[in-house]
């Protein structure tokens, strides 16, 4: 038996070496978005506290307008939360002229005369759809840098369409 185990480990000292490891490969790119997903980006003039009128249609979403401000309670039930501010926002309406749902995001980014950005919002249907021959309003809330907002005379606008 022991001339056996002997015999093994002679042949395994004499096993030719094991391959060496192959280099990890490159991981693979990120996968291209589908180019049927529908899209829109474009800078627009910028008003402050205005309706701005749009006429963008994305694959049947229209987008008629867009408004930028800070919400403030207006005077209400006993005066409460009368000038309270409540954020400042890009407030879009669309209105789905499709025969299927549509689920938009929309991202906005507001800079100066200079290019020079002065803030961001993002946001769209949370859960559900717009659905055919309905229009919606979304809030895209900015947050932490917002300050220099009024200041804006352009801002860039994109939607994108989710399956």
């Amino acid at each position: 038996m022991q001339t056996l185990a002997l015999a093994a480990l002679l042949c395994l000292a004499q096993a030719p070496p094991a391959p060496a490891p192959t280099p990890a490969s490159t991981p693979a790119a990120a996968p291209i978005p589908d180019a049927s997903l529908s899209y829109f980006s474009e800078s627009l003039p910028f008003a402050w506290d205005r309706v701005i009128p749009l006429s963008v249609d994305v694959d049947g979403l229209k987008v008629s307008s867009i408004f930028f401000n800070r919400r403030v309670m207006q005077p209400g039930f006993f005066n409460i939360l009368k000038g309270a501010e409540f954020g400042t926002r890009a407030q879009v309406e669309v209105t789905n002229t499709a025969k299927y749902p549509r689920i938009p995001g929309f991202a906005v980014a507001v800079l100066d005369k200079d290019g020079k950005l002065l803030g961001v919002a993002s946001g769209g249907t949370k859960l559900g759809t717009v659905k055919p021959g309905e229009t919606e309003t979304f809030d895209l809330n900015f947050t932490q840098v917002k300050e220099r907002l009024p200041k804006g005379d352009r801002f860039l606008l994109a939607i994108e369409l989710r399956n």
